[in-house]
């Protein structure tokens, strides 16, 4: 069977190409889709670390905001806490810390006297004591070593304080200045305490 003829409609039979009309040929097409591609391809990857960056930025920044309140609230619960032990520890340092040392003090004493009086017993133990606490150690000495007692009272000694002497040798019990030193520790660290809350 014969193919039919069918009808040319070009009145010129040589092909140019149009004045207007731009060729391109297959190999710069596919190159400019390549470079299309590439393009997008960095400009996503580019969106994509500048938002992992500012995520991080700011992950950081919260980070940071909520260690330093959780700083905050550990100081300040610390600064409560001692606030509310203070008045304690006042009355403790200054109500019976001294009526523990001068029920401590007749014992104190007696532990000083002990070693002085193992080699010289023949000669008296003399005390120099406040008045108010002569009864107590008087009393535990000649109880616990029966040794002869020579006590001068100073009224204008501290109750805490006794100085020793039995022969050539002399003692100190001066509970008063350790009170005094635990009472003024316990009052500076509640002073440095406070500055240092109030500071930051």
């Amino acid at each position: 069977m014969a193919m039919p003829k069918l009808e040319v409609f070009d009145t010129d039979p040589s092909p140019t190409p149009a004045s207007g009309m731009v060729v391109t040929q297959i190999g710069a097409i596919e190159e400019a889709k390549l470079a299309a591609y590439e393009q997008g391809y960095k400009a996503g990857w580019d969106d994509a670390a500048a938002a992992q960056s500012e995520d991080q930025g700011r992950i950081r920044a919260d980070l940071a905001r909520n260690l330093q309140q959780l700083s905050f609230t550990w100081q300040e619960a610390r600064a409560h806490i001692l606030k509310a032990v203070e008045p304690l520890l006042e009355e403790m340092v200054t109500r019976l810390l001294p009526e523990t040392a001068r029920e401590t003090l007749a014992p104190m004493v007696l532990e000083q006297v002990m070693p002085m009086a193992e080699d010289l017993t023949d000669q008296p133990v003399a005390l120099v004591l406040n008045p108010a606490v002569r009864p107590a150690v008087e009393a535990l000495i000649e109880q616990a070593t029966g040794l002869p007692m020579a006590i001068e009272e100073e009224p204008t000694l501290p109750e805490g304080q006794v100085y020793i002497r039995l022969g050539g040798a002399e003692a100190q019990v001066d509970l008063s200045r350790v009170t005094a030193d635990i009472t003024a520790a316990v009052r500076g660290f509640f002073s440095l305490s406070g500055e240092s809350g109030t500071d930051g």
